[in-house]
């Protein structure tokens, strides 16, 4: 699993999760498995027009079952479904799933993206390595954030840098935290015209994806469309994450919150949400904090998760940049 560039950013900011990282160097592909400790309410919601998922369904607010046991974000188009197949193995025999006597089914929703097209080898012969990815991603979990070119991100690119997996996370005055991972693939730039300034300047916190701010003087070519590949085949690219909070949430209220967290993409992404992006997010609740209900506002989660997304979208690519940069010679 040679050639990631890793970012460390200190422990996960959220008590009872675990997140895991598998890749092939090779192929230029890999998966990241987000895991609670114990099953965890969740939802996600959909804009675009090339997704590509498994359980999502389940994860509607009328569906039966309330908590998944892992959420699954991969490279590999739809090959990479497979991954949450390795991740539900790893899950089964730790006894871990939702009970259906006498047996146990893990439950594992997952969204990939597509980096079939990135100059790897993708000649895998007859399977697709994704099932052992995602297996090898759930045992190497453990509570330090890492991002950069890792993982679900490390085949990623957008229209005008490299890809990668970002991360961001704030607490809020109630004292819920809310953190975001992100797989960014774009179709889209995460830069404001031909400058290296990102669109999610305003939203930076300490300097975490550079310290840029916003150019000075604004481009005139702010507004130019730049996609990649000239945008002429759909379904070649998507940004997929997680949004995690430890307040206690219902399913219904982790299903707004996604909604309004897919602002954080517009905020950081141009353009966003076109026909060849299947952009997803998930939501999910480790329910560590019950909160006082005046306190806790949906509105607030639901803007703080927008931001997160925002930030951890322009993370993600300025680390992947920047060690692309330093390796260059």
């Amino acid at each position: 699993m040679s050639g990631a560039r890793i970012a460390e950013l200190g422990d996960i900011p959220i008590a009872g999760l675990a997140i895991g990282h598998a890749w092939d160097a090779e192929i230029r592909t890999g998966t990241t498995v987000v895991i609670p400790d114990a099953a965890a309410v969740a939802s996600a919601h959909v804009v675009g027009g090339s997704p590509g998922t498994r359980e999502t369904d389940l994860l509607n607010p009328e569906q039966l079952v309330e908590k998944v046991d892992a959420i699954v974000l991969s490279g590999g188009s739809a090959f990479g479904l497979d991954a949450a197949s390795g991740a539900q193995a790893w899950l089964a025999e730790a006894g871990r799933g939702f009970p259906v006597p006498p047996k146990r089914v893990p439950i594992v929703p997952a969204a990939i993206l597509f980096d079939l097209n990135n100059g790897g080898d993708k000649d895998w012969g007859r399977y697709p390595p994704y099932r052992e990815l995602g297996f090898q991603a759930t045992d190497a979990a453990d509570r330090i954030l890492r991002t950069g070119r890792i993982g679900a991100g490390f085949g990623a690119t957008t229209a005008t840098t490299p890809g990668g997996l970002g991360s961001a996370s704030e607490t809020l005055p109630c004292g819920a935290t809310v953190m975001a991972v992100m797989a960014v693939n774009a179709a889209g730039s995460p830069c404001i015209g031909s400058t290296d300034h990102y669109w999610a300047a305003p939203f930076e916190r300490d300097g975490e994806f550079g310290g840029r701010g916003l150019p000075d003087p604004w481009p005139t070519d702010a507004e130019t469309v730049v996609t990649k590949a000239g945008h002429s085949t759909a379904g070649m690219n998507t940004t997929i994450g997680v949004v995690i909070t430890d307040a206690v949430i219902t399913k219904v209220e982790a299903k707004q919150m996604a909604v309004m967290a897919h602002d954080g993409f517009a905020r950081a992404l141009y353009p966003v949400h076109t026909p060849g992006d299947g952009d997803l997010l998930f939501v999910l609740s480790t329910g560590e904090k019950p909160l006082d209900r005046e306190a806790l506002s949906l509105l607030s989660l639901g803007t703080t998760a927008a931001n997160t997304v925002s930030r951890a979208i322009a993370q993600g690519v300025h680390a992947a940049t920047q060690e692309s940069e330093e390796a260059t010679p």
